[in-house]
């Protein structure tokens, strides 16, 4: 299992708790993830939105991809993950970007390719917000034409929604022959763009049965579409890591008390404009992603187990949130990694 996690850029992950003592700054974020590669951890998730989704629009935020070519620049080990949304970008300009920050990074960045889901950020960014499956078309065609010009030595391209003529791009990436595409989706279109042309599949929280269904059916696609297989599956999740289950149900309580604040202004675009296999009620939305529906929340023990279990179904990817961070981060790691590691360990030399 690799361990990732959000880069807290909102100021937080819980939408009803005010302070969570991690300030949407880069100074703190720089510290997180320094401190995260002394930990252990294998990647950083930074997401992208403009408006803050998770403490109110009004609220500070950092911007995803001048965030992330800092922290290239500061880090040496962690692989960088960066949210791109078509309707926000343009497609050449963006491959030249990555493949700049992949060079500062020495091939640790990579992409979540993300179609977008929040109408009013677009409206006050100048995003272009379409109908479900024709966001999917745009996203395909962006990403055509970024493998192109990371590939090929001149490219053009005209098109639906883009149109480029003898464009070159040099340097080209690190990464051959393109940086990792990652990217989620739960409507038909959506899996039909992410087996076509990405690379790995992240996933909303999930039960272990949930998850598994996904991997399997991802996996069937793939090989109808006559593609590699995924080179991952992720999955975010919150944990919840205390010594006792009374301490845990405690912090339980806290986080879920959902209360009528503006970090819920979104609520209603995520439900309403994205296609989704289960329903969010508003106490899974008290934490961003469906974080607390894997169930990483208990004692490590507990916690070891149930990431276990994740990985017996084909799950290799975690992408955690923590509040507060730093503190979370390192009891996480201190505690849970080397205890699945250990267990791991026993079951091969059971079987």
């Amino acid at each position: 299992m690799k361990y990732g996690f959000w880069l807290p850029i909102f100021g937080g992950w819980l939408r009803n708790v005010e302070e969570e003592r991690m300030p949407p700054t880069f100074d703190y974020a720089k510290k997180v993830v320094q401190s995260a590669e002394q930990w252990g951890y294998d990647t950083t998730l930074i997401a992208e939105l403009y408006l803050n989704d998770i403490k109110g629009p009004e609220r500070d935020s950092l911007e995803a991809w001048s965030t992330a070519a800092a922290l290239a620049a500061v880090t040496d080990k962690i692989e960088i993950m960066t949210a791109i949304r078509p309707g926000f970008h343009n497609p050449a300009v963006t491959a030249k970007m990555t493949a700049n920050i992949d060079h500062i990074s020495n091939g640790r960045f990579t992409l979540n390719v993300v179609s977008a889901w929040w109408a009013e950020e677009a409206k006050q960014y100048g995003g272009v917000f379409t109908e479900h499956n024709e966001r999917y078309d745009r996203t395909e065609e962006f990403i055509k034409v970024m493998k192109s010009l990371w590939t090929e030595e001149t490219f053009s391209h005209k098109g639906k929604f883009y149109n480029i003529d003898g464009t070159k791009l040099e340097p080209k990436p690190v990464q051959r022959p393109n940086p990792i595409l990652y990217a989620g989706g739960e409507s038909p279109r959506g899996k039909e763009t992410i087996v076509n042309h990405c690379d790995a599949y992240v996933m909303h929280g999930g039960t272990v049965k949930e998850i598994e269904k996904k991997i399997d059916e991802m996996k069937q696609r793939r090989a109808i579409a006559g593609k590699d297989p995924f080179q991952s599956f992720g999955m975010a999740a919150y944990i919840i890591c205390r010594d006792t289950e009374e301490e845990v149900q405690e912090e339980l309580e806290r986080i879920t008390d959902v209360k009528d604040v503006s970090g819920y202004a979104g609520y209603n675009d995520f439900v309403s404009k994205s296609q989704l296999e289960q329903q969010v009620k508003l106490l899974d939305y008290s934490v961003s992603n469906r974080g607390l529906r894997p169930n990483l929340i208990g004692t490590p023990e507990q916690i070891a187990d149930r990431i276990i279990a994740f990985e017996q179904v084909g799950l290799d990817l975690l992408l955690l949130q923590f509040s507060p961070q730093l503190e979370e981060m390192k009891r996480f790691s201190t505690k849970v990694m080397p205890l699945v590691e250990k267990k791991r360990n026993l079951e091969n030399i059971s079987v």
